[in-house]
């Protein structure tokens, strides 16, 4: 009647923790990074950071609003340069997107969250 049940270790696995190993270390500049942030609810946020300073930022949103039927915004972030944000969890779709208009290649992008 006394036998507890412990939760087992599973080896501390962290899905959102980035994984590098000293091959990539060199590609870890030219990333492009998607994430989703939760909001409230069933609300969510897709930033895209790390495409490359030679594109204009403005046109990649408006294509990517135009795609995707959802809102977004380019912020100026004092640590991360300009990130692009969307509404709704949109990772799939823009990194379809990217690689199509070839902006970057499949390689470059990471994709985080759930």
């Amino acid at each position: 009647m006394n036998d507890v049940i412990e939760p087992v270790n599973l080896g501390g696995f962290d899905p959102v923790a980035d994984i590098s190993s000293p091959v990539d270390s060199a590609d870890a500049s030219d990333a492009v990074h998607i994430r989703i942030q939760q909001r409230n609810g069933r609300k969510c946020l897709t930033t895209v950071q790390g495409l490359k300073e030679q594109y204009d930022y403005k046109k990649v949103l408006k294509a990517l609003k135009k795609e995707f039927c959802c809102n977004g915004t380019v912020v100026d972030d004092p640590e991360l340069g300009q990130v692009i944000q969307l509404q709704g969890d949109q990772r799939k779709n823009v990194t379809d997107f990217l690689t199509k208009a070839k902006l970057v290649k499949k390689e470059q992008i990471k994709v985080h969250g759930f």
